[in-house]
């Protein structure tokens, strides 16, 4: 019978060429170039624990096992998916036995952020006294996805996805190995991949091998195309990316941007993202950045969202994208909103104060007995609809002067009606002193 391993499969291409020293490793030269923070810190010899924040494929694993080497520690790795508490428990027995015999341990917890509280808290100890030093790997925000105990013990470091150019580099070290030296990537090959891997540096070699292990020498660029694939963008609905671009597409709405706006709202579309998900944030976009200076804006923004509703995709993105420009080149106010949030907490502050009685209704003859109502003063019944000099807020608590109108869009006009306004009530209140 053959011997089923005898010839084990080669490692993939990833492994193959993984970095061994800080020298080898591509990208990250915000952290590792000179006198940057982790060279500096491994340069120094003295260990301390740390998180390692970033997208798939770019480095972390490679890092810790770095980081591992460059404090002369054990290097054990744990998985948040697959480990559980006997794993916890059987890495830290073995931590503890290399303390007691003066070697130093690396604790390596991939997706950390997949580790409940209890799991994440039973580091702490041990992290404390020095019994090893801990290196979490996540792709998710640490701040929201690590408890707080072990975030405030180690150094958070956030790697970025790989430059185009750096991906280039790694293309032609992959190009470069003996067993493809007979392989011909065409003209726009490389660059396909670039694109398709989009900073992920696992991703572009996997493109390499699956490129590598088709029959043809020369691989042209519809034929690359043909076998990798479409790949869509960094996209994790819930995670970092997704409330990035978010913020990305709202803050160019607000800063009158209609290219920048309509980019973030393309690739998020290309990503995955659901369209009535944007669309709402439109209108909320709508109400908060431009209100009362446009309020086109937010009945255009709702009519695109209803327009998406009945024709769906793709016919249906075209209105929320129409309204993406719209919004983006309209007058912007967020006087409203603004007033809104700060008469909200004015509320808070004053408590339940009674409403005065000329403004409260009397439906009864009991309650205008009690002077509901008496004193009020009809505003249609005068001059120019308005009540000049009338008090509308409770016995002893001024009106705050939160909304102000901007000179922006229909907004200078509610200015100008509001001053208008302002004036008759003091030409009442002069005339009320007089008297």
């Amino acid at each position: 019978m053959p011997d089923l391993f005898a010839n084990p499969p080669a490692a993939p291409l990833a492994e193959r060429l993984r970095p061994h020293t800080l020298d080898e490793v591509v990208g990250q030269t915000h952290l590792l170039g000179t006198g940057k923070p982790l060279r500096v810190a491994l340069a120094s010899g003295v260990p301390h624990s740390m998180i390692l924040w970033g997208a798939p494929g770019i480095g972390k694993t490679t890092l810790a096992r770095i980081v591992a080497q460059g404090f002369h520690a054990r290097f054990v790795p744990l998985s948040a998916v697959f480990s559980g508490v006997k794993d916890i428990r059987e890495a830290v027995a073995q931590a503890q036995s290399d303390h007691a015999a003066g070697r130093r341990t690396v604790l390596f917890v991939d997706e950390i952020h997949r580790f409940n509280k209890a799991q994440q808290d039973a580091f702490l100890p041990y992290v404390e006294n020095g019994v090893l030093v801990f290196v979490g790997a996540t792709t998710e925000n640490p701040s929201f996805e690590v408890n707080a105990a072990l975030l405030s013990r180690t150094q958070v470091y956030r790697l970025q996805p790989l430059a185009p150019d750096e991906l280039r580099r790694l293309c032609d070290k992959a190009c470069a190995l003996p067993e493809y030296a007979d392989i011909v990537l065409e003209e726009g090959v490389r660059e396909g991949l670039i694109r398709m891997a989009d900073g992920d540096a696992r991703r572009l070699f996997n493109g390499l091998e699956r490129l590598f292990s088709s029959s043809p020498k020369r691989i042209g660029a519809d034929e690359a195309a043909a076998l990798l694939g479409d790949a869509p963008l960094r996209f994790d609905k819930g995670g970092d990316a997704f409330y990035d671009q978010i913020s990305a597409l709202h803050k160019s709405v607000r800063g009158s941007h209609p290219n920048a706006a309509l980019y973030w709202f393309c690739r998020m579309l290309e990503a995955g993202a659901d369209p009535r998900y944007l669309g709402r944030r439109l209108v909320r976009i709508a109400w908060e950045d431009i209100g009362l200076a446009d309020p086109r804006a937010a009945a255009l923004a709702n009519d695109a969202l209803a327009a998406y509703e009945r024709l769906g995709s793709p016919e249906g993105e075209l209105a929320l994208a129409q309204a993406v420009l719209y919004l983006a080149a309209a007058a912007k106010s967020d006087a409203g909103y603004s007033a809104f949030k700060q008469i909200r907490e004015f509320a808070r502050q004053h408590g339940s104060a009674p409403v005065p009685p000329h403004l409260c209704n009397a439906p009864t003859a009991l309650m205008k007995a009690q002077g509901c109502g008496q004193g009020y003063r009809h505003a249609h019944d005068e001059p120019h609809a308005y009540a000049a000099g009338e008090n509308y807020m409770p016995a002893g608590i001024a009106e705050p002067d939160c909304y102000r109108p901007t000179e922006r869009g229909l907004e200078a006009k509610i200015a100008e009606k509001l001053a208008w306004l302002k004036s008759l009530d003091e030409a009442a209140l002069a005339k009320k002193t007089f008297e």
